[in-house]
């Protein structure tokens, strides 16, 4: 199979999967339906697009790059049900209608860009399977230690890694070996995701000091709360921040005076 050059515009850190037959299987583990509105972000040579328009499903392809955008607007020309814009995620508005995400992410703004994703709960996400840098993924996949961003993500998603990738699987071919990590919606959010932006400042708070959650939660939670219910939840008054997981943080959110 030839494998297209990436161009020199592209996103930093921008790899492409070199296989239609590993694209159209990453797709159908996925869970791609028809009708459904897929974004893939970075769409690149278009290996992941082609796989996802023949589920039938409604794909929006971002790509930055002026030229392979018009490439896979030419290619995929006769498809009313795929748009291609040439947009940065990271300026993108997403859809309030239910909809997915498949993509390969730029390696090097990854990070940057699942904050935009899951920043907003209320918008229509119900998955995305993203790949990325393999160090990266097993970071958010964690349970310990917690992280600010990833424990607010789980308020409303769970994070797994479903695959591993071997870095020869790209072109160019990165550093690393990467993974997709599958950010699904929870059937039960553990915070209304109308709270969250009160969420996301209790959380900031808490993460940014130094002192275990006996002090950093004194302005939030009551000392006799705390003691009361830290057995229940199964944390320790001396813990720090990232010894709590998600469930724990949730429950400490919902009792705050």
């Amino acid at each position: 199979m030839a494998v297209r050059r990436r161009s020199s515009r592209g996103a930093p850190g921008q790899h492409f999967l070199r296989s239609s037959r590993l694209a159209a299987e990453l797709v159908r583990d996925a869970g791609v339906e028809s009708g459904e509105l897929v974004v893939e972000i970075g769409a690149g040579t278009g290996m992941l697009t082609r796989a996802l328009a023949d589920t039938g499903a409604d794909v929006i392809a971002l790509e930055l790059d002026p030229v392979l955008a018009a490439e896979l607007r030419r290619r995929h020309a006769s498809n009313p049900r795929v748009t291609v814009h040439e947009a940065d995620a990271l300026r993108w508005t997403w859809p309030r209608r239910r909809f997915v995400v498949v993509s390969s992410l730029p390696f090097a703004n990854s990070g940057a860009i699942l904050a935009r994703l899951l920043r907003d709960p209320l918008s229509g996400l119900r998955q995305a399977d993203v790949i990325v840098q393999w160090d990266f993924a097993a970071k958010q996949a964690a349970v310990w230690p917690a992280t600010l961003k990833c424990t607010y993500w789980r308020a409303w998603f769970d994070v797994s890694i479903v695959r591993r990738l071997a870095r020869t699987a790209f072109s160019p071919i990165p550093a690393v070996d990467a993974a997709v990590l599958r950010i699904a919606r929870r059937n039960r959010p553990l915070v209304p995701p109308e709270d969250c932006d009160r969420y996301w400042r209790f959380l900031s708070a808490v993460f940014r000091s130094q002192e275990p959650i006996r002090r950093s939660l004194r302005l939030h939670v009551s000392p006799l709360q705390l003691k009361r219910l830290a057995p229940t939840l199964g944390c320790a008054l001396g813990a720090n921040a990232r010894d709590l997981d998600a469930v724990q943080w949730a429950a400490l959110f919902g009792i705050r005076k």
